[in-house]
């Protein structure tokens, strides 16, 4: 069927983060917000009419996640959209990505040792990382311009340390978008078992790749002290029915995580709508997940010809990957806290800035929403830069 995500649904009342609670972040709400990752697009018709059925049936008691109808719809999505084909047995059920993280982190790791993560990075990854009394250990990807590429020394002297236990990577990248290549994940791969280093996968946005770019899992590389974390939640705006997954090779670490997650954490009953939804996008979101890379390319275009036309003084070079811009604006030669002044308090517009994830040079919009939204967010933009 044809999705139409020119639609614009009014959110507000509904408890949204992004919109109902954007005076947190930003500090008033009379404001448009481009700030947390979710989409303002509806989710696809199977996962409404899977939940709708799911609705009917008046009971929502204890939910087993450990079943063929879950592990397959994960199977089978990774090899229709991915050629690639993960065995069924590593798969488990976490309520989240971050839990996940936080999880193995505190397996392969004791207080005070270091993690290893590229920067700029995702804002709640300092937390994680810095909450759970463990090292950040930076390693800075190059610019835009340059392809972000990896300073392969600076990683090496960082995975070298003794107390460096883990490399915590996200693939694709957030904020910069970038798809790591096979050659990179093979050359990390080699270097985390030269020198002992655990490797997490953060992939929830690996749906989202644009066409100059080709996801590939990591785990196709290693099955040795590594697991990938991953969801359905970005992909089919489901975030709010909480629920992730896991790719982890090692069946001891399996055996490890599930006593965390279930006689640790209590956490054996996995979300109804969570499972539902899951199982109903992998089933049925193939020409729905098209379509959404389709739209979402051509809002990158229109912000890229915006910027180059309105507001040149911002570089941007379009992501390999996710609903996420990143970009570069230190030639407007305003400090972050100017720059949010201007945008919030003069342009009426809430934009992430970049310091939040590591580098005060850079904005971060979310451009999964209407196009209506985006080009009123983009006059906003520019009234309050040119203010």
């Amino acid at each position: 069927m044809k999705y139409n995500f020119d639609q614009v649904i009014n959110r507000r009342g509904t408890y949204s983060t992004q919109w109902d609670y954007i005076q947190d972040r930003f500090g008033r709400s009379d404001i448009i917000p481009f700030s947390i990752s979710d989409t303002d697009f509806p989710v696809p018709v199977g996962v409404q009419d899977a939940l709708k059925k799911r609705i009917e049936h008046p009971i929502y008691g204890y939910t087993r996640w450990n079943h063929d109808d879950y592990k397959n719809s994960i199977v089978n999505w990774f090899k229709n959209q991915n050629d690639y084909e993960p065995n069924s047995d590593w798969i488990l059920y976490s309520p989240s990505v971050v839990f996940t993280i936080a999880t193995f982190m505190r397996l392969k790791s004791e207080v005070g040792d270091g993690v290893a993560v590229f920067t700029p990075m995702y804002d709640a990854f300092y937390h994680v990382i810095e909450d759970n009394d463990r090292l950040l250990m930076p390693v800075r990807l190059g610019s835009a311009q340059q392809g972000y590429q990896i300073d392969w020394d600076a990683l090496e002297t960082v995975l070298a340390q003794h107390n460096t236990k883990i490399l915590l990577v996200t693939n694709p990248h957030n904020p910069t978008g970038k798809v790591f290549s096979p050659a990179e994940l093979k050359r990390m791969v080699a270097l985390c078992q030269q020198y002992h280093v655990f490797i997490i996968s953060d992939d929830i946005h690996k749906d989202i790749v644009f066409s100059a770019a080709t996801y590939t899992p990591i785990t196709t590389y290693v099955q040795k002290n590594v697991v990938l974390c991953c969801s359905a939640t970005k992909t089919f705006n489901t975030p709010g029915l909480i629920g992730s997954y896991l790719f982890e090779p090692d069946e001891t670490l399996r055996s490890a995580f599930l006593v965390e997650l279930k006689q640790k954490n209590a956490l054996s009953s996995a979300s109804i709508f969570g499972i539902e939804s899951q199982i109903a996008a992998y089933n049925t979101g193939s020409d729905y997940l098209l379509q959404l890379i389709s739209y979402l390319q051509s809002n990158f275009d229109y912000l890229s010809d915006f910027l180059q036309s309105q507001l040149p003084e911002i570089s941007f070079e379009q992501p390999q990957a996710t609903y996420l811009a990143w970009m570069d604006v230190s030639k407007l030669r305003l400090t972050s806290e100017e720059l949010q002044n201007k945008l919030i308090n003069k342009g009426r517009v809430g934009i992430m800035p970049g310091k939040t994830y590591g580098d005060s040079q850079y904005l971060r919009m979310n451009i999964a929403c209407p196009i209506s939204k985006l080009q009123e967010g983009l006059k906003r933009m520019e009234r309050g830069i040119h203010s």
